[in-house]
């Protein structure tokens, strides 16, 4: 018997969708997997380009439930009912806001609701991103004091997390609360990188500038060095972990 030519062989199956893990429905979603960025992050360590501009892909939406995280396939076991009650569905049907900003608000309610506050923080703070890149400043400052709050209402706060704070406040125009929480910060042991940083916090909030200013702002920059502050902050133990940590590679010191 003649063997099968290629031709005949059986097709094989389709690749299957990956699904929802709060409603099930399967969709086409894109992994994201960002390249370093060749240029110096914001002081709220907004990275720089080229992985400044893809933040469309940053988030998978389940097109059906509008359940958003880096990965729909996973979820909290309280995402669900986080997804299906009233505030979820008001934030999904609020027009006023940008799609895109909606979808960050959207992981960051479910972070919310599922106790990791300054995740969530994190989540509202690229929202108010997103608004800046629109032009739209009065929701940009909208959400950067919503991250603020949320930062505060979690557990302690880390020197990265107070930084991102300070410049927070600065940008949302919450004059003295962003100079009393600088003035906080720089009375502390601080290493010499964040107590520049904390400097020219200090100097743009005397001058009332609410403008975006970046790390190379306030330090040296590298020699064609990539920064890596678009990796995920991970709990601090000390050593190069955190702003510190980040700096200190932005210099080459790490």
């Amino acid at each position: 018997m003649a063997t099968p030519s290629p031709a005949h062989s059986r097709p094989t199956a389709p690749e299957a969708l990956p699904r929802c893990a709060v409603c099930g429905t399967g969709s086409r979603q894109s992994p994201f997997r960002p390249g370093p960025p060749e240029q110096a992050p914001d002081l709220d360590l907004r990275p720089g380009e080229p992985v400044r501009s893809t933040m469309a892909r940053w988030l998978q939406q389940c097109p059906s439930c509008g359940y958003s995280a880096p990965n729909i396939t996973r979820a909290h076991p309280a995402a669900a009912q986080a997804v299906a009650a009233a505030p979820f569905r008001a934030l999904m049907a609020e027009a006023a806001y940008p799609p895109l900003a909606r979808r960050f608000l959207a992981w960051a309610h479910v972070l919310e609701e599922t106790g990791a506050l300054h995740a969530a923080a994190e989540a509202t703070l690229q929202a108010a991103w997103v608004a800046d890149d629109l032009g739209q400043p009065d929701l940009a400052r909208l959400w950067r004091l919503e991250a603020v709050a949320l930062w505060r209402g979690g557990p302690p706060l880390d020197q990265e997390q107070t930084v991102r704070i300070i410049d927070a406040l600065r940008r949302a125009e919450a004059w003295e609360d962003a100079r009393m929480t600088a003035q906080a910060l720089a009375q502390a042991d601080t290493p010499e990188a964040v107590a520049q940083v904390v400097g020219l916090e200090m100097r743009l909030i005397a001058a009332q500038d609410a403008g975006r200013h970046t790390v190379a702002s306030a330090l040296p920059p590298p020699a064609r060095r990539p920064h890596v502050t678009h990796q995920r902050s991970q709990p601090k133990g000390g050593g190069t972990t955190g702003f510190l940590g980040r700096l200190r590679r932005w210099l080459g010191r790490g």
